[in-house]
């Protein structure tokens, strides 16, 4: 006999296990890992849908209780069970319940309402309809007679025409559908979260270098499954035309009959990359992002599963598009952290999609000016193919400035800008030329301190400082605590306290001071809350409607404003001194970023990057945009120090609210991890355990364990195993515990 364990409606946390059901002999060679089938659930034996996860000869339970699998689900394609598979290998390789995965993969229908589109149709015609209307013409039934005369002249029509335009009651629709005269058709319509913009014809044709590398891609793309799929990193400094070489390649898969996804880093580069496909490729693109509704996020997969769309656009979540002949995936600034979820699962965009393109034999494309150190040290090694864009399509690479801020302050010059930069804005200014300023972060300032007894004013649920908002609020970053700026310290009672740090809205307030004709906009977290606002601020930028955009990270990736003669970083050290591995390539991704959208059209640009480190390697590197010069000392460091992409390495993160039961907790979870290292590991170094920079959220006390090895298959059999080990333990009941692979 074979069994099968089925995940149940994942729509209920409850029942995020297991059940074990017979596969009947009519079913066994129809009944696969992946399959969707109706089973007997619960005291009734009511008919659900399940989730077939493993296929097995050993029973969960007692046989004599096991129930059959009634049928296969006849309305679920293949492409469902292609991602379940997929959800049963994020659960196993991340480290999360299968419901979690599920949920993550395949959208929920929860509360999802359907839109239906209503027409009238005229159901009697001859004879029949001739004595009607005379039977109409007798009863002076106006509306009536109005109704079969519209729809006589223009056949068909929507309900709600009939209702607004021809002014016909509800009434009258019911009494001429009881007696046969019309039918009311239904058709489910989906939303659309594209409106189609008259636009110029599409006619760019790529220049030589781009061309190469859209062959060399093309010539690997038959759509065979491989135990690795073909995998190509295109590294093209910024401006290179990455994205027309990613249109040419999709254009080449959609015309060999398969679909494509497109995952780009960040929302607000949703509006620009829409722009440019819609013109190319009409209304075959669809998007899907958090900023859509429910209802919108669900239409766009039934779009994609019914072949309305071949192209989807948006950030990782645009990876699960249920395309059943996928043939391409393509991954656009592939070193941005926004690739990673943060939350469990915790799943890399780009290791999910190489497993999503062997399972489908589609080709997988990472792009960036500034490759991830994993990426391009898989490239090195011939896991990747490379491929080089060196030229700028249009413009040229800006001049860059590197402003020591320690000089600054030698010269009495306390102001946030430079001497360089204010020169430089005002000169821009007087031209009519546009700026961009940016800093990694969001608020008005930074925390409050005193300057008496030097404490910081710090949220009571978390293990951070609060940071001053323009509304004279403190605000955690973490839990969203918010309360009133105090008149005197809360420690000392001293009424000296002082705002540290800058922020989006006080560089903003700075720039109307110093250049109060300058017409000024601000793009952070703060500005972009409500729903389509991120294409607002960047179609009116765009449209010359102001001179300043200031923002955080967000405005400096990817976007292409031909208008912008010069960008200010304002603290390039911000992120530089972050408490992990990964802060300088950050940093140096961020000034290359940052720097590439200077002198993008016809006039030459300028770069000022203000900082109190001008000697360190990432910001040096970064000024002569030498991303090999930075590879190589980067790599080194990561060798040294065995961090990815030399090793793996999973961060094991434990949270409980009762501190003593966290700490018994992970000293137990050490004690074991030591003896598999012993067992089975001559290679794993355990650090830890230790309190992570922020030990404390919303009352939960968390402490953490890194740990190190150059074999994943081993790690992740620890991961399996140590999930094992902590659902056997009571230790562990009131217990959090996350993994995450940084590698």
């Amino acid at each position: 006999m074979k069994f099968a364990n089925i995940i149940v409606d994942i729509s209920h946390e409850k029942l995020d296990r297991p059940f074990g059901y017979i596969i009947p002999d009519n079913l066994e060679k129809q009944v696969k890992v992946g399959s969707v089938v109706n089973i007997p659930f619960g005291r009734g034996n009511r008919i659900i849908q399940g989730y077939v996860i493993e296929i097995t000869d050993k029973p969960g339970f007692d046989i004599g209780r096991m129930k059959e699998i009634d049928s296969l689900s006849e309305n679920k394609t293949k492409v469902e069970s292609e991602l379940i598979k997929l959800a049963w290998w994020i659960k196993e390789n991340y480290g999360s319940t299968m419901n979690q995965a599920l949920k993550t993969v395949i959208p929920v229908k929860d509360k999802v309402r359907n839109l239906v589109e209503k027409t009238v149709v005229l159901n009697i015609s001859g004879e029949q309809l001739e004595d009607r209307i005379v039977q109409y013409k007798k009863k002076n039934a106006k509306a009536k007679l109005r109704l079969i005369s519209e729809l006589q002249k223009n056949g068909n029509l929507p309900q709600r025409t009939v209702k607004d335009n021809i002014n016909i009651s509800p009434s009258t629709l019911k009494a001429m559908q009881e007696v046969g005269d019309i039918i009311i058709s239904e058709d489910k319509k989906y939303r659309n979260p594209i409106s189609l913009k008259q636009q110029e014809e599409y006619n760019i044709i790529l220049n030589d270098e781009q061309r190469k590398v859209a062959d060399e891609i093309e010539k690997t793309m038959n759509f065979q499954k491989k135990k690795l799929p073909d995998i190509h990193l295109i590294h093209g400094i910024t401006g290179s035309g990455k994205t027309e070489v990613y249109m040419e390649l999709i254009d080449f898969c959609i015309k060999q009959g398969k679909t494509a996804i497109m995952l780009i880093p960040e929302i607000a580069l949703t509006y620009q990359t829409v722009m440019r496909f819609t013109r190319r490729f009409k209304e075959k693109v669809s998007i899907i992002n958090s900023r859509l509704s429910k209802g919108e996020r669900y239409d766009q997969f039934e779009r994609a599963k019914n072949g309305d769309v071949s192209i989807m656009i948006g950030p990782r979540s645009a990876l699960f598009t249920p395309f059943l002949n996928l043939g391409l995936i393509i991954i656009d600034e592939e070193h941005e952290g926004a690739y990673k979820s943060e939350s469990v699962p915790k799943y890399h965009a780009t290791e999910v999609a190489i497993k999503r393109a062997k399972d489908t034999g589609a080709t997988l494309v990472l792009g960036s000016a500034t490759p991830s150190i994993e990426s391009y040290y898989r490239a090195k090694n011939g896991i990747y193919k490379l491929h080089k864009l060196t030229k700028r399509e249009k413009g040229q690479l800006p001049a860059v400035h590197v402003v020591d801020l320690r000089e600054e302050l030698k010269n009495d010059n306390k102001s946030i800008f430079s001497l360089k930069l204010q020169e430089l804005i005002k000169d821009r200014l007087e031209k009519k030329q546009q700026i961009m300023l940016f800093i990694n972060r969001r608020g008005y300032a930074g925390f409050v301190s005193c300057r008496d007894c030097g404490k910081a004013i710090k949220c009571p649920h978390c293990d951070v400082t609060l940071k001053l908002h323009r509304n004279k609020k403190l605000v955690c970053h973490y839990c969203g605590h918010t309360e009133k700026l105090p008149k005197v310290c809360p420690e000392c009672g001293s009424k000296y306290l002082g705002s540290f740090g800058i922020g989006t809205q006080q560089i903003e307030m700075s720039v109307k001071k110093m250049f109060p004709t300058a017409r000024v906009l601000r793009m952070d977290a703060d500005t972009t809350g409500a729903k389509g606002s991120h294409d607002e601020i960047l179609s009116a930028f765009a449209n010359r409607d102001a001179d300043i955009l200031v923002g955080t990270q967000m405005i400096v990736k990817g976007h292409d404003f031909p208008g912008v003669t010069l960008v200010g970083v304002i603290a390039a050290d911000m992120s530089l001194y972050a408490s992990d591995y990964g802060a300088t390539e950050r940093t140096f991704q961020l000034l290359c970023q940052g720097a590439g959208r200077a002198g993008r059209g016809d006039l030459p640009g300028d770069v000022v990057i203000q900082t109190y480190s001008p000697d360190n390697y990432s910001i040096e590197t970064a000024s002569h945009q030498n991303y090999e010069e930075f590879y190589e000392q980067e790599i080194a460091y990561r060798a040294l120090m065995n961090y990815p992409p030399v090793a793996n390495m999973v961060s094991v993160l434990l949270q409980g609210r009762n501190q003593k039961e966290l700490i018994v907790a992970t000293e137990k979870m050490v004690e074991e991890i030591r003896k598999q290292k012993d067992k089975c590991f001559q290679n794993l170094f355990v650090i830890g355990p230790s309190e992570p920079p922020v030990s404390k959220i919303n009352d939960v006390y968390r402490r953490i364990i890194y740990l190190k090895s150059r074999d994943r298959k081993k790690m992740v059999f620890l991961k399996n195993y140590l999930e094992e080990f902590i659902n056997g333990s009571q230790i562990f009941k009131n217990i959090n515990i996350q993994f995450d692979f940084k590698a």
